[in-house]
């Protein structure tokens, strides 16, 4: 009898431990994330709620010794297959593994991730992405937490802080206007209160590298600095290399002269780069990170399933030595529109083929959401977004969408 009262009583502490922050902490917490929450829920799936909710859960609403000594804020524990940094911290048991991260947009990265990429988790997407009770229940029976309660958790977070709004603004249904509501009720200096490590790299414009004189090396590949007007000629001339080398060796198109300050490289970059991640900063291109970090352009491109014109959202993380798990973000789907054919009429013909890449028509059905479709067809709902240049999750019955067959 005392151990079945010991076990209500353990139930009880543990499904309090969220609620033991203040409702104001709490909210802070959400609008720090928020914005995270959403992005990750239209890349995939996971919905924004469920995200916030169980980040608040996991991370006593940011302020657990866990979240503070490694920016987990999902209680992910290492698993055989992890190979990155980690913290011990107890949980079901003494000094477990936990994985630590350089940033919590890291974490919510990877919790995504996480979900979305293991079969036990699988029943979860094909649910209404509103409907945040059978996730949170689902989450549950898949065995994300051995707390009998938390379902309940999740479930009365998000009703007491109206989570479900994120969802709805990341699938289009309503807009953000939590930053106002805040700042009529609260301080506005924690309106946007920051994640230092996800708002320093979006803000921060690059810095300005100073390059010594003469032939250098980056990445192991001799390289020079020259000013804007230098002559290519001469300077091929100079270093002994044939003039259409050095324009291979730089991803370039035959120039006469150079048209800003920039690094010209005397040999062939490689195919990985001297650092494992670069994170975009305000003004970058893919050709001059590809520069920047020694890296042949279309190894950059291919490890981050990125073409030509595509730009990357600042603050994203391109891989510079493997293949990333996913596209990074994009600032615009016009990179991926213009790839298509104008003269394409999707109600014409179920099959399309633009630049050797085959697409078909889909007609939204009655009840289907994007992200529905976007399992059936075993591609991501921003694919889908960025394929039809739409900027909203919302579909309407009888709506054609432009699909990629992959």
């Amino acid at each position: 009898m005392k151990k079945i009262q010991l076990a209500f009583a353990l139930t009880i502490l543990l499904a309090g431990k969220s609620f033991a922050q203040s409702p104001q902490i709490i909210t802070e917490y959400v609008l720090k994330f928020k914005d995270i929450a959403i992005e990750e829920m239209k890349r995939t799936g996971v919905p924004a709620a469920i995200t916030l909710a169980q980040g608040i859960h996991e991370t006593s609403a940011g302020q657990s010794e866990l979240v503070i000594k490694s920016n987990n804020h999902f209680g992910i524990k290492c698993k055989t297959e992890w190979t990155g940094p980690s913290v011990s911290h107890d949980d079901d048991a003494r000094g477990e593994c936990f994985r630590k991260y350089s940033s919590p947009y890291d974490s919510y990265r990877d919790h995504s991730d996480f979900l979305a990429s293991r079969s036990h988790y699988a029943s979860l997407f094909k649910l209404d992405p509103t409907d945040y009770e059978a996730w949170a229940k689902g989450l549950k029976k898949a065995g994300y937490a051995t707390n009998p309660k938390y379902p309940q958790i999740l479930i009365k977070l998000i009703n007491d802080y109206n989570l479900q709004d994120y969802t709805l603004i990341a699938m289009g249904s309503k807009p953000d206007n939590s930053k106002e509501v805040w700042a009529s009720n609260s301080n506005k200096q924690e309106e946007n209160a920051p994640i230092a490590a996800v708002t320093e790299a979006v803000d921060a414009s690059p810095q300005r590298t100073i390059y010594p004189a003469g032939v250098f090396k980056i990445n192991d590949t001799k390289v020079v600095f020259v000013a804007k007007g230098t002559s290519f000629l001469a300077l091929a001339n100079e270093h002994d290399v044939q003039l259409n080398r050095l324009f291979e060796f730089n991803d370039m198109h035959p120039q006469e002269v150079a048209a800003t300050d920039q690094l010209i490289y005397l040999q062939r970059k490689r195919k990985t780069g001297a650092s494992e991640f670069h994170i975009v900063a305000k003004g970058e291109n893919l050709f001059e990170i590809a520069q920047a970090e020694a890296i042949r352009l279309e190894s950059l491109q291919e490890y981050n399933f990125l073409k030509k014109n595509m730009q990357p959202r600042v603050g994203e993380k391109l891989y510079l030595h493997q293949q990333a798990p996913a596209m990074p973000r994009l600032t615009t789907a016009a990179a991926i529109i213009s790839f298509f054919s104008k003269s394409d009429d999707l109600a014409k013909a179920p099959d399309t083929k633009t630049k050797d890449e085959i697409y078909f028509v889909h007609t939204v059905q009655l009840k289907e959401t994007m992200y529905s479709i976007s399992k059936k067809y075993a591609v991501s709902p921003q694919d889908i977004l960025e394929w039809n240049g739409l900027q909203s999750m919302a579909l309407k019955t009888g709506q054609q969408l432009r699909i990629k067959k992959i």
